[in-house]
């Protein structure tokens, strides 16, 4: 679908098509020079010993990153989605934030199976997945993270989470899932894929540091690098239970480009990554745990990231919208009581208290906002 996909898109427009190529041209070659295989900057660490991947959780959450793309808020909200089966089935959704200002979405619900409140980001939603993707290539650092001296970061990603609609409803649902569930939650599990990743990895940070949370953790999809090295390290104390999974050749966690010989001023991913590579036809999935650095040279730096498919796609899982078109909003006025819109026209659903009544809703009705 892809592959057809881009080839009517490039026919459509021949200026586009030569602008593209040229431009991934341009990012093969600097990201050629910028995966040397060098000695990173270690990053500090405490004597507890490194968290342990968990393959099935890998495999779960997934599953609740590929749901936060439908766009269906009524089955969403639900969970009737054709996305909200196998192994996320009876997920209770406190919470569905949709920013229409920024194309942003977000949910939070409790996993009565995981004991744990999950918390999922959508990633870019831009009809031109390439031309995002160019733009990304040439971001700077521009930043600085609040009472962590050096620490700098983008200002683009961290903007989308702390300054926008989605950060105080999130917040806010996370309280009323404890309210609600009480100690039966033990665990805060957010996760993400692209620009939702990093929301992700800052919500999590969030969570410790300004709301004093202590057993969070993070598992992000094709997540770009969001802080320079000093950031990094500080983000592996506070989150020590984070992993980042990249696929393959995916082209997005190469950006923005780390440059080994700008150690401390260059983005720099955090630890840990697990690569995933497809071996047999994409039917079978080799995965590396990597180093503590967050910038293994024998990961996903081994090769040359340069593949969209690769970032659409994990665990066999799509990560992306029901069609290629920007994504639609639509909602049924059987969920009607439970969204409210704010002055700007963002979207929120929410539940106050655990039910059932919203279960086995038909999914007729729906109109598009």
């Amino acid at each position: 679908m892809l592959v057809v996909f881009i080839v009517i898109f490039l026919q459509k427009n021949m200026e586009q098509k030569r602008w593209f190529l040229f431009s991934l041209a341009i990012i093969s070659c600097l990201l050629f020079f910028s995966r040397g295989r060098v000695e990173v900057l270690k990053l500090k660490s405490d004597d507890d010993g490194p968290p342990v991947y968990n393959h099935t959780l890998a495999l779960t959450l997934v599953e609740y990153t590929s749901a936060v793309y439908m766009s269906d808020l009524t089955q969403l909200f639900t969970w009737t989605c054709e996305r909200c089966n196998g192994l996320t089935k009876g997920f209770q959704v406190i919470e569905i934030i949709v920013d229409i200002e920024y194309c942003l979405q977000a949910y939070v619900g409790v996993a009565k199976d995981l004991n744990a409140i999950v918390i999922a980001f959508r990633g870019t939603q831009e009809h031109s997945i390439q031309n995002w993707i160019s733009d990304l290539f040439w971001q700077q650092l521009d930043l600085n993270y609040p009472d962590m001296p050096d620490a700098m970061v983008h200002h683009g990603f961290y903007s989308a989470y702390h300054n926008t609609t989605v950060r105080p409803a999130v917040l806010g649902a996370v309280k009323r899932a404890k309210k609600i569930y009480g100690a039966n939650i033990s665990t805060i599990m957010v996760t993400g894929h692209s620009m939702g990743g990093a929301m992700a990895a800052f919500c999590g940070l969030d969570l410790v540091v300004n709301e004093g949370e202590v057993n969070v953790q993070v598992m992000t999809f094709g997540q770009p690098r969001i802080g320079n090295a000093d950031f990094a390290s500080y983000y592996s104390l506070l989150v020590p239970n984070t992993f980042r999974i990249t696929h393959d050749r995916d082209i997005v966690p190469h950006l923005p480009p780390y440059f080994y010989y700008f150690p401390q001023k260059t983005y720099h991913h955090f630890p840990t990554e697990v690569w995933v590579r497809d071996n047999f036809s994409n039917l079978v999935s080799a995965e590396k745990v990597c180093d503590n650095t967050g910038e293994d040279p024998t990961c996903c730096r081994s090769v040359m990231g340069i593949s969209i498919s690769d970032h659409l796609r994990y665990f066999g899982v799509d990560m992306m919208c029901e069609s290629w078109r920007q994504c639609n909003i639509v909602m049924g006025n059987e969920v009607e009581r439970y969204s409210r819109k704010d002055s700007m026209g963002n979207i929120f659903l929410s539940r106050t208290v655990p039910s059932t009544e919203t279960k086995n809703l038909p999914k007729t009705g729906v109109s598009s906002l």
